[in-house]
């Protein structure tokens, strides 16, 4: 690849030259500025990863693929290189990266120059801003390839991109204007809240993805910290947070690889734990053995609950054991490489971070049909999420799992019971954990520790 990426760009430079450089261009005239400006780029990308060191990525070998296409067109006569060039600024897109999101972006605006009225370039514009995260401006992308499309169908994915666009910034402007208005209501303390006026002065729904995203949480965790989870306006403004968050972190189109699962996030997780008896069940040979065991005390305890949780990978428990709810947590640098969730459970949780490594992880270990429902990134990280528990990370170790479901739906609020089984020896919780668990306690046996709601 090292000979074949030099020769290459030695191709690019002798049709397109350098920048500020005249373009030999190919017989019979050359073709349009503009292409040789997109060539130009191209070339650029490849000097830059030339400099990089030996390629071990196939999306960026089959970019360097496409853009030998576009140099090929545009030294043919004859030959049309406008499809070329979008087919290399898709491949740009989907070799991932800034750099190549960025790429298909300069692509994309050498291909409108092109031609105004091409629905492609403008949706290729639109999807490269919406990599880069400046979703107003691929909005206006988007409609401008919606104004050219006749197939309505075809546009329906494009249509539902733009509706997610626009709630996320919709949130944004909704918790702008709660915060004018609770600081015109005259809650604030002379001199309070000036780091959060000034995060709230930062945000805005034409920012960037990243720099929006930081300037909301950084505005909940500071009015969170003045004036405290209950107070209504900031519960709202977390609940803003949260949906901005579910908006920006969903995949513009369903992920077929949830295999039908549908994605719940915290409202329908709070609607699936309404009112019900809900027990945590420890994966120990003890508690195994006894509920396997026919008309054992502890088998007929679990089947008495509405909502049977377990956490993590069985080691002991039956094949066949009741699962209601399967919480797991992501460990690890690879956690996507662990063993695929395959045991039935009618809900999945999975708790892990960062984004990326969490939605590989689901793609790669969820099984079909092993699940009727599956958590949404709202739900991946709720110890630590501002829009959830808002919790700063700790030296006290990483949470158990157990633990996280625990405070998950005390936060929630909305179970009429929740019990602990087996959660002994080498089950049981970190001393930190205990002392969590204990303040809450309204009940021991020899089978279960009851839980007290808030």
């Amino acid at each position: 690849m090292g000979q074949t990426l030099t020769g290459l760009l030695t191709s690019v430079r002798a049709i397109a030259g350098r920048p500020g450089t005249p373009a030999q261009g190919r017989p019979g005239g050359g073709p349009d500025q503009a292409l040789l400006a997109a060539l130009r780029l191209c070339g650029d990308h490849l000097s830059a990863l030339a400099a990089a060191g030996p390629l071990t990525d196939a999306r960026r070998t089959r970019l360097i693929a496409s853009i030998g296409a576009l140099t090929t067109a545009c030294s043919t006569p004859g030959a049309d290189g406008f499809d070329a060039l979008l087919r290399t600024g898709q491949q740009a897109l989907d070799s991932g990266g800034e750099a190549e999101a960025r790429l298909a972006l300069a692509l994309a605006d050498e291909a409108t120059a092109l031609r105004a009225r091409s629905k492609g370039a403008w949706r290729l514009r639109g999807n490269a801003l919406d990599a880069l995260g400046r979703g107003e401006e691929a909005i206006t992308a988007y409609e401008r390839h919606l104004a050219l499309q006749q197939n309505t169908a075809a546009s329906r994915d494009v249509e539902r991109r733009i509706t997610t666009l626009r709630a996320a910034g919709d949130r944004i402007d909704e918790a702008l204007t709660l915060f004018r208005e609770t600081a015109r209501a005259g809650t604030e303390t002379a001199g309070a809240d000036t780091e959060a006026s000034g995060a709230a002065a930062r945000l805005s729904r034409h920012l960037p993805a990243a720099e929006a995203r930081a300037a909301f949480t950084d505005l909940v965790r500071l009015r969170t910290a003045e004036h405290g989870a209950g107070d209504p306006a900031v519960r709202r403004l977390a609940a803003l947070y949260a949906e901005h968050r579910r908006l920006s972190d969903r995949d513009p189109v369903a992920d077929p690889l949830l295999g039908g699962a549908e994605p719940i996030g915290v409202p329908g997780l709070r609607r699936l734990v309404a009112g019900r008896t809900v027990c945590l069940v420890a994966d120990t040979p003890r508690t195994a053995e006894q509920e396997q065991r026919p008309g054992s005390p502890l088998a007929a305890l679990i089947e008495g609950y509405d909502l049977v949780v377990r956490c993590d990978e069985a080691r002991h428990t039956a094949p066949a054991a009741r699962t209601d709810l399967h919480a797991c947590t992501l460990r690890g640098d690879t956690p996507w490489k662990g063993p695929r969730w395959d045991r039935r459970a009618g809900a999945r949780l999975v708790f892990g971070d960062p984004l990326p490594h969490w939605r590989l992880a689901l793609r790669s270990r969820l099984v079909p049909g092993a699940q009727d429902r599956v958590g949404d990134a709202t739900l991946r990280r709720p110890l630590h999420d501002p829009a959830l528990l808002g919790e700063e990370p700790g030296g006290a170790g990483p949470a158990s799992t157990a633990y996280t479901v625990l405070r998950l739906l005390d936060f929630l609020g909305t179970p009429a019971r929740v019990d602990l089984i087996g959660f002994e020896g080498p089950a049981a919780l970190s001393p930190r954990e205990r002392e969590w668990v204990g303040t809450r306690t309204a009940n021991t046996d020899d089978t279960a520790v009851r839980i007290t709601q808030r």
